[in-house]
């Protein structure tokens, strides 16, 4: 469902595990650029530790916040995994086993081997609609306008294809990207110029060394209108092609 006005987004990742640096995030860049491909923008992004009371405080800030949160992280089998009754309390509804979600999982498991800790992947807060998982049948779940996904990767991105079709989603951001042949400070005076004559706008730098290792820069201007876009570019190509004139 597409609207006019801006659709926002968090991704809150849990796990001590990503704090501790033992497991590097996969996630974060992939479901932005997911998002931001269909209209919805990423506004913001907070880490927290396997402690629900953090897990909690993170929630209902960001849902208070935001259109949707897209939680990764802490709902397996073991101990640790406690996203799934912090996102209870966070709504104060009770959790208990899924019958749906329990049928899911014997789908992959035999039911001799559905142990606790197994069952703990089908405990879903009461009012969550399970969000199907194609690659190891344990569901997520999506209540209110939070989104619960697994942490490993593969499994997280076939959960968001899962929930995209059913996303609101917003006029997606168009950009357009110049190689400046300039350092960063050598630009970013006339770029600021620009950026305040093009309101609705978004301009930014981003440095790199180039193929002979020399210090350059990207530009790259954003806009939902291509007008604005394109009236925008206009001015920077103007500016970067004044400046390797003079």
């Amino acid at each position: 469902m597409s609207t006019q006005e801006a659709v926002t987004a968090s991704i809150l990742v849990i796990g001590d595990e990503i704090l501790s640096g033992r497991t590097k995030d996969k996630n974060i860049g992939y479901i932005a650029e997911y998002l931001t491909a269909i209209g919805v923008d990423v506004a913001e992004v907070r880490v927290v530790p396997d402690i629900e009371d953090e897990i909690v405080a993170a929630l209902n800030a960001l849902r208070a916040r935001y259109t949707y949160v897209f939680t990764t992280g802490g709902i397996g089998p073991t101990h640790d995994d406690i996203t799934a009754d912090a996102v209870a309390k966070a709504f104060g509804v009770e959790i208990s086993v899924n019958a749906q979600a329990r049928a899911m999982l014997l789908e992959r498991i035999p039911e001799a081997d559905l142990n606790e800790a197994r069952l703990r992947m089908a405990r879903i807060p009461h009012g969550a609609a399970l969000v199907a998982n194609k690659i190891s049948k344990a569901p997520g779940f999506w209540i209110g306008n939070v989104i619960v996904m697994a942490g490993v990767p593969s499994i997280m991105q076939a959960m968001l294809d899962e929930v995209a079709p059913q996303l609101k989603t917003g006029q997606v951001m168009l950009s357009e990207t110049v190689r400046a042949d300039a350092k960063e400070g050598d630009v970013g005076g006339p770029l600021g110029e620009i950026a305040k004559a093009h309101p609705g706008v978004s301009i930014g730098s981003y440095p790199f060394a180039d193929e002979l290792g020399r210090p350059n820069t990207n530009l790259v201007v954003r806009a939902r209108e291509p007008a604005l876009l394109a009236a925008a570019m206009a001015d920077v190509q103007a500016m970067l092609a004044a400046r390797k004139a003079g």
